[in-house]
């Protein structure tokens, strides 16, 4: 794991960091209850039993808190969605099905301190008026699932979950869930269907799940980063919150950079700090080789290339600049990597784990991939441009859920940033000579 903090000052103005969110991680035994507690563990959650639910979701929505799952979504609105008085029980969601490419943040944090999570999801489910709250995990994680029930198993013992949590009359029941390593399960409805017992499968929207979640009832489905951020925004306040990051998009930040990077890992900075001021905290490109192009938030989002290095990485920033922020996993390519070769793997990967359940997304990334294979191969036409941004078009926006947009978002922007690439991989079809297997579009297939 490579160190998670920063507290250089940012060259756009970002105040530097004390962690956070990080904080705990090299602390010996940091995922145990003693090391938590020494630490200011739980503190947060006493601070808020002697509240009232409402105030804790007024403080969400004073502090600014974004969804960190990728959406983006208001937590204290989310959370204040929840109709109160209907009779229902209520449900909270952990969604820590990781499994977004180059997506790295959410498993470490559950390894290295996965009290602050569980933490976070008392104090949530108090504010929602929750008494069962379950923790769905990626199957293929295993020693974090076993490390988040052994943490699950010492806060009952300790009276943090159970009955009666510390004298409050306020009762939890917490359940770690394991998946079974579908990639559709970490949207929030597939989730809370696989939960259900069912196929993961994303339902019809509406109804949400704020009033029709988990067995049908109001639920809250929030991303692991942004429970643990709960506990650090009860006790140091909304204003201490937002004095990190930027002004519409507050608070710190887990960036996971992988790639063609010195130093890979986990990276703790404020909301809007840019990839070259990453860049130096990772020790810069491996090997000196140059930058070629970058996911600011994982492959279902537009690529990036050297020119958008001092795009701040915040949800305006990235959507600005014609991407996403997504999960802020930055995957990093230097020039060696063909954009094609790149893309049709993506592509691979979203045809594979399609549930199947509409046609547009079912059918689309089988095409996409036959022509990305094909033209990766030296036996593209010209014409097949033209084609995958046609089959391109025919997705997004038309299927059942956002597997489909994020399938065909490396595509488009490929195209639209290094078209000539794609050219060169038809120039056998073109003059019936075949491209030289040398040539840089061609060396990331090799």
């Amino acid at each position: 794991m490579s160190e998670p903090n920063s507290t250089k000052t940012s060259s756009n103005g970002v105040a530097p960091l004390t962690p956070v969110l990080t904080r705990r991680w090299l602390s010996p035994e940091s995922w145990g209850l003693r090391t938590y507690e020494q630490l200011e563990g739980y503190s947060a959650l006493r601070k808020a039993l002697g509240a009232h639910p409402d105030q804790l979701i007024t403080l969400m929505k004073d502090s600014g808190l974004r969804g960190r799952g990728g959406a983006g979504f208001p937590t204290g609105m989310k959370w204040g969605f929840i109709p109160q008085g209907d009779g229902k029980p209520h449900y909270l969601v952990i969604n820590a099905d990781e499994g977004e490419p180059g997506t790295c943040k959410d498993v470490p944090l559950m390894m290295a301190d996965p009290h602050s999570l569980i933490e976070g999801v008392v104090i949530t489910s108090y504010a929602i008026r929750a008494n069962f709250a379950a923790i769905y995990v990626r199957g293929e994680a295993l020693h974090c699932i076993r490390r988040l029930t052994a943490a699950v198993n010492e806060a009952y013992r300790a009276g943090y979950l159970g009955k009666n949590i510390l004298g409050s009359g306020f009762d939890l029941d917490v359940v770690v869930h394991a998946g079974a390593g579908a990639y559709i399960c970490g949207e929030e409805t597939a989730l809370l269907d696989s939960l259900e017992g069912k196929r993961g499968q994303p339902r019809l929207k509406p109804p949400f799940p704020a009033t029709a979640g988990l067995y049908s009832s109001p639920t809250v489905v929030n991303n692991v980063e942004t429970i643990a951020s709960v506990p650090y925004i009860v006790n140091g306040g909304s204003d201490w919150f937002r004095k990190m990051g930027r002004e519409r998009s507050p608070g710190p930040k887990i960036y996971s950079l992988s790639g063609h990077v010195e130093r890979p890992g986990q990276y703790e900075a404020p909301m809007g700090t840019t990839l070259r001021e990453l860049l130096e905290l990772a020790g810069g490109m491996k090997d000196g080789i140059p930058l070629k192009f970058w996911t600011p938030g994982g492959s279902s989002t537009p690529l990036f290339t050297a020119e958008h290095l001092d795009v701040p990485l915040d949800f305006e920033g990235a959507a600005e600049a014609g991407s996403m922020l997504g999960t802020t996993a930055l995957q990093i390519f230097n020039e060696t990597v063909s954009v094609p070769w790149a893309v049709m793997k993506w592509t691979e990967f979203y045809k594979h784990e399609s549930c199947g359940k509409c046609t547009p997304c079912r059918e689309g990334t089988y095409w996409l991939v036959q022509i990305l294979q094909r033209m990766v191969r030296g036996e593209g036409l010209e014409s097949d441009i033209e084609t995958l941004l046609d089959v391109c078009d025919n997705i997004l926006g038309r299927s059942f859920c956002a597997l489909g947009d994020g399938a065909v978002s490396p595509i488009t922007s490929a195209i639209k940033y290094f078209k000539q690439e794609f050219l060169d991989l038809c120039e056998k079809n073109r003059n019936g000579t075949a491209a030289d297997p040398a040539s840089p579009a061609l060396a990331g297939a090799r």
